[in-house]
């Protein structure tokens, strides 16, 4: 079949149907119309949804160790299989028995598709029906990730959650016809990812819902994947610098059409509004490099916003960087230290790194908290006012909370 062929097929008719599961997954409270709190059993550890997971892109969330992580309460890291793939490669990991086993990490790993390096590495891509042919970045070799491939190093790596791949079109694609193509291949995809999927009762392999911003594309994946019983669905293709109305708008339709007993995944999503705002419109599960990547650049996220530690005003604060947050970092270190770490000394990285990721879980427990206590929409109100004490809140925020009865 060309790839023409394929361009004109609009039905899928002979589809794969995932037929075991490796997690259970309970709802076991909520608190308005979206917002959940869910029990997520998997084969290496249990997790609390909503959660949010660091990027451990190859096999390690810089600079910090896996009993740290441990420490902190993360209960799910990522890994990149585009660049896992690239090293230690999947050999590597099927000697020593899987990720978890390399990294010495007794808890849960997700792992991506490589599907994203089709936006990332768009220079060094070329996409058809086959699959994405990459250029390596670091050497020029040349790697054709296939949907077959994609499984066949997810199975290597042994992550307890593996990412479909699917046909990435960046959220802000002017080519109607590009995003519809997309739309169809992802479905194709899911097919031959299921078909090829080798350890479906000690991983599991969740679809990812692709449609850009079109609410008929969404319908279209959306229907597809839920035909085919995923164990758990992810909302992709955003994120990447459409406008945060139509963001929130997108999101909001995915979560009204899954499963209600299957959890839900907002991929790429890290900053703070953004994951109060998904949690309220029914979001389990996110992830983003955003707190690591800007506790390098020296910021650390604190209760009213972000601290700049490299600026001078720091230098004579001895304040912890937020006492609400806890952790070794807020226990031990100053505001003051921390600037002048931040400006010379890779341990400064570290230690903010430590922070946000404590402030990123300490975000989700409390969401968690306030949802089984049934105060959820309290909860948002006073992290807003404290986000935005001149109460000048973004208007896409206002608008997506008021779609779930939360007033601000």
């Amino acid at each position: 079949m060309t790839e023409d062929d394929w361009r004109q097929r609009k039905e899928i008719t002979d589809f794969q149907v995932n037929e075991i599961s490796a997690l259970q997954f309970e709802v076991v409270a909520t608190c308005g119309p979206k917002a959940r709190v869910g029990n997520l059993t998997l084969p290496h550890h249990k997790a609390d949804t909503p959660i949010f997971m660091p990027v451990g892109t190859q096999g390690t969330i810089k600079g910090l160790t896996s009993q740290q992580l441990e420490d902190i309460g993360c209960q799910i890291i990522l890994g990149n299989t585009y660049h896992l793939a690239q090293r230690p490669g999947p050999d590597l990991l099927d000697h020593v028995g899987g990720l978890h086993k390399f990294m010495n990490w007794n808890r849960n790993i997700l792992t991506d598709s490589g599907g994203f390096q089709m936006v990332s590495l768009l220079d060094l891509a070329d996409i058809n029906e086959e699959g994405v042919n990459f250029q390596s970045p670091h050497d020029g070799s040349q790697m054709l990730l296939t949907p077959e491939h994609s499984m066949k190093i997810q199975n290597s790596i042994g992550g307890d959650i593996m990412m479909a791949l699917d046909d990435v079109v960046s959220s802000t694609c002017p080519d109607r016809n590009r995003v519809e193509e997309a739309t169809w291949r992802t479905l194709r995809w899911m097919d031959r990812c299921i078909a090829s999927h080798k350890k479906q009762s000690t991983q599991n392999l969740f679809g990812i819902v692709q449609g850009g911003l079109d609410p008929h594309l969404r319908e279209i994946c959306l229907e597809g994947l839920i035909k085919r019983n995923c164990p758990g669905y992810a909302i992709g293709g955003l994120s990447g610098g459409e406008s945060k109305d139509q963001f929130w708008r997108t999101v909001s339709l995915c979560t009204d059409r899954l499963p209600y007993n299957k959890p839900r995944y907002c991929m790429g999503v890290g900053y703070p509004v953004d994951l109060i705002v998904c949690v309220a419109l029914g979001v389990d599960m996110f992830d983003c490099v955003f707190p690591c990547r800007t506790a390098r650049f020296g910021t650390a996220l604190v209760g009213d916003g972000s601290l700049k530690l490299r600026s001078p005003q720091f230098a004579t604060d001895f304040n912890p960087p937020d006492v609400n947050v806890g952790g070794l970092v807020n226990e031990q270190y100053t505001r003051a230290q921390l600037h002048t770490l931040a400006c010379k000394e890779q341990t400064g990285a570290q230690l903010i790194t430590y922070h946000n990721i404590c402030y990123m879980m300490k975000l989700m427990s409390d969401m968690r908290t306030a949802i089984v206590g049934n105060y959820f929409d309290k909860h948002v109100k006073n992290f807003f006012e404290q986000q935005y004490p001149d109460h000048k809140y973004p208007s896409w925020a206002v608008d997506a909370l008021a779609s779930v009865e939360i007033n601000l």
